[in-house]
């Protein structure tokens, strides 16, 4: 009894916080420009400092306020020079200059008594585990702006949502069908919680959202047209590896020896943990829209 009064519990503040962020989330995408540049820099900064934050259980010391200053600033110079061609010297120099930055301060702060390879490492995968990927949501947002003809706010927003909805819709999905009919693990080591039935629910559910955001805001574009096949193979390709995105960050905590990498969002633990399936989302999504030459 009391096990299901705490997963009921859990449920309820997950759909409080999804109440309150889902809306905060599609204003600032709807807006578009600096406000959502901003808000996805400031989830950077914060899901950055919760991987820091792992590493600090295993003994390891990363140059925190650093590594999360370099992932903000990744996502801000993405969201002023809005496509990865534009924004690459930039964020070079800011990952080359996080590395020398942290390598310099280690002759002093982390030799020769702690562990200066392991610090400066850390602090580099921080950067761009999350900083770099969650700047393809800006890329995304940015695509129908580089087609004046077509640059609408169905596209603006379809981009960004496909990736989005199919990660949110095929991971519900995956947690109800996994809930009521699982049994057969999918990563019995890395994340017993989930599922082979979750898996294919979740397969199914990020397919369906991807044709809908395709026939709904995508369809009918001049050049930039992804047709509902496309979408729904996008959104099921998606599917696939999604999940790897959360079992990755799964592993990371486990290594870490805790449950959640934060605890700011009631019910869903950190930003981390809300955003693991999203930093795999983006960038594969940009990437097969390149490849579907819908992106060119």
């Amino acid at each position: 009894m009391t096990s299901e009064a705490g997963v009921t519990r859990e449920l309820k503040q997950r759909v409080l916080v999804a109440l309150i962020g889902i809306p905060a989330v599609l204003a600032a995408l709807w807006v578009g420009g600096w406000v959502f540049g901003g808000l996805i820099a400031a989830a950077a900064v914060l899901a950055t400092g919760e991987l820091y934050g792992l590493a600090a259980a295993r003994g390891i010391e990363p140059y925190g306020a650093i590594g999360m200053a370099a992932s903000g600033a990744i996502v801000l110079v993405s969201a002023s020079l809005p496509s990865p061609s534009e924004a690459a010297p930039a964020v070079l120099a800011v990952l080359v200059a996080l590395t020398l930055v942290t390598l310099a301060m280690s002759v002093w702060l982390r030799w020769p008594a702690r562990e200066p390879l392991t610090s400066v490492a850390v602090t580099i995968l921080g950067a761009v585990y999350v900083g770099c990927t969650l700047a393809f949501a800006v890329f995304l947002r940015a695509t129908s702006a580089r087609a004046p003809e077509q640059a609408n706010l169905g596209a603006a927003l379809g981009f960004v949502l496909l990736p989005l909805l199919a990660t949110w819709v095929g991971d519900s999905a995956a947690y109800f069908a996994g809930r009521a009919w699982g049994r057969a693990k999918l990563f019995p080591t890395a994340s017993p919680g989930k599922t082979v039935v979750g898996g294919v629910a979740g397969l199914i559910g990020s397919s369906v959202a991807g044709g809908a955001v395709a026939g709904l805001a995508l369809s009918e574009l001049p050049t930039l047209r992804v047709s509902v096949p496309m979408g729904a193979l996008i959104g099921a390709l998606l599917g696939i590896v999604i999940p790897l995105g959360d079992v990755a960050e799964s592993v990371l905590k486990r290594n870490a020896g805790v449950k959640d990498s934060g605890r700011l969002l009631p019910g869903h633990g950190g930003f981390l943990d809300r955003l693991d399936a999203l930093l795999f989302a983006f960038p594969i999504a940009y990437a097969l829209f390149v490849m579907m030459g819908v992106i060119r």
